[in-house]
């Protein structure tokens, strides 16, 4: 302990107290040896509790939409399907810079364990839905209330030595896709359980009643048992200025201030002035509104019928693609791109997978050409490229970001960043929903007909995030 003390000292503007928990981290971290598994699976697991519920619903929205018998034609069902979609992001976007500035000043670990709680409650509410707008309110006060996603990403650049932090944002950024993958997955296996497992599940028991019942019940038994694991985290926010006045929670958005006991009290900057945060929070938005509408439109392109050029698959056969990529993202996470990211950097990786990300995309509409074996072979790879790329992009983003701060502002900055990022991710799944629609009843269109144009669109706004990773746009800088 001394020995880790004095390292811990050594260090440049170190002081360390007592009775503060994120010394107490610190201090941990300075004599911490070897992978911090720990740490890592611990992260992880809260992530995917948070991740999992966002897009579960994909595979079967479209069967839940038509059952609550609220689309007059089939054509419009993508668009309600889009606004069930979109109510969990705007709901979050509403909230995101509250729940990151709380956790700034009361501490991380309060906000994760609400949060995982809230995902217990409404996840189980929305699969007891019974109308379209018991959905629709359900999926929108899961994500006002819960502030975790914020607050977990600066948690992770906080309970990891340096060395270690490019692995600590893959594994958050790992779970978070793996959670848009699995939670698809989930839904895709377990809707309808009582028509796919009559065996096991009667037409007459809760599940047969409510056949989206089971996913959803599945993710909040996973999500209270993490919740419950959260009480043991490590608090990682220093209390050094816990006997200042109370700070109002948008105040820290423009003037933050760090005072320490036997420091100085300086001024931060805006994090509105701050254009290296700026700059990856819009970019960040970019890829987001892309991920989010591309997440729902397949859902609804694989279970739309061939006559309106999707694949006729079932909520299982989304699943089993879905399942597959998630496994693939895993490896990739977790071995590859540490590795990738320490020798090409972040910005280099974003913008590769984005250029890969355009060329996977333009051959959706050709692959929906195929059947058998072909088909299979073909969705399966094409969907575990653009998987793959995609949390590439988003976990090079988180790397620039909480670099881009400092600890005292990294709470606000990642709930400024959800609450840009879920505007335009309300705007996917809705969007997408639209954009399907509109595209099924252009069939015959002379350019671009059909789901061609769904594609074509995507492709555009993930060009459009390729060319801001170039300067003078994007700048990157460094915080401790």
């Amino acid at each position: 302990m001394a020995s880790e003390l004095e390292t811990l000292l050594n260090k440049k503007e170190q002081y360390y107290y007592e009775n503060c928990p994120g010394c107490k981290v610190d201090l941990r971290k300075s004599g911490q040896t070897g992978l911090p598994i720990k740490e890592l699976l611990t992260i992880w697991v809260v992530m995917l509790s948070a991740a999992l519920p966002i897009s579960s619903l994909f595979p079967f929205l479209y069967f839940m939409i038509k059952d609550f018998h609220i689309a007059k034609r089939e054509e419009d069902i993508s668009t309600y399907a889009g606004y069930v979609g979109s109510a969990y992001m705007l709901g979050r976007a509403l909230t995101s810079v509250f729940w990151g500035t709380v956790a700034d000043r009361y501490g991380r670990r309060p906000v994760l364990i609400f949060g995982t709680f809230v995902v217990v409650v409404f996840s189980t509410l929305f699969g007891l839905s019974v109308n379209f707008w018991m959905a629709v309110i359900t999926r929108f006060l899961l994500g006002f209330l819960n502030g975790l996603i914020g607050p977990i990403r600066a948690y992770a650049a906080e309970i990891f030595r340096e060395e270690y932090q490019a692995l600590g944002m893959s594994t958050i950024s790992s779970a978070w896709g793996i959670g848009l993958i699995i939670g698809p997955a989930l839904g895709g296996f377990l809707a309808q359980p009582a028509e796919k497992y009559p065996a096991a599940f009667s037409k007459d028991s809760i599940f047969g009643r409510f056949p989206y019942f089971l996913p959803c019940l599945c993710i909040s038994i996973f999500s209270l048992v993490v919740g419950i694991a959260t009480f043991w985290l490590p608090e990682t926010l220093h209390n050094h200025e816990s006997r200042m006045p109370p700070q109002s929670s948008y105040k820290a958005l423009e003037a933050a201030s760090d005072t320490k006991e036997g420091y100085e009290s300086t001024p931060k900057e805006s994090l509105f002035k701050n254009w290296p945060l700026m700059s990856v929070i819009i970019l960040y938005c970019v890829f987001a509104l892309h991920d989010m509408a591309y997440s729902e439109i397949f859902s609804l392109w694989a279970v739309t019928p061939r006559k309106f050029g999707g694949l006729s698959y079932s909520t299982v056969d989304v699943g089993e693609v879905l399942s597959i990529s998630g496994c693939g993202l895993l490896v990739f996470q977790l071995t590859l791109y540490p590795w990738v990211e320490k020798y090409v950097g972040p910005i280099i990786i974003a913008r590769a997978s984005g250029v890969l990300s355009i060329l996977v995309l333009t051959s959706y509409p050709y692959i929906a050409m195929l059947s058998g074996i072909t088909l299979s072979v073909a969705i399966n790879f094409a969907s575990l490229m653009k998987n793959v790329l995609s949390i590439s992009i988003i976990t090079g983003l988180l790397l620039l970001q909480n670099k881009a701060v400092d600890q005292r502002q990294r709470g606000a900055a990642n709930g400024l960043s959800m609450t840009a990022m879920s505007f335009f991710k309300a705007l996917g799944p809705a969007g997408g929903g639209a954009l399907f629609s509109w595209a099924q009843k252009r069939l015959d269109a002379s350019i671009l007909p059909g789901v061609q144009v769904v594609f074509f669109v995507l492709n555009v706004i993930e060009a459009i995030g390729v060319l801001l990773t170039f300067k003078p746009f994007l700048v990157s800088t460094q915080h401790t």
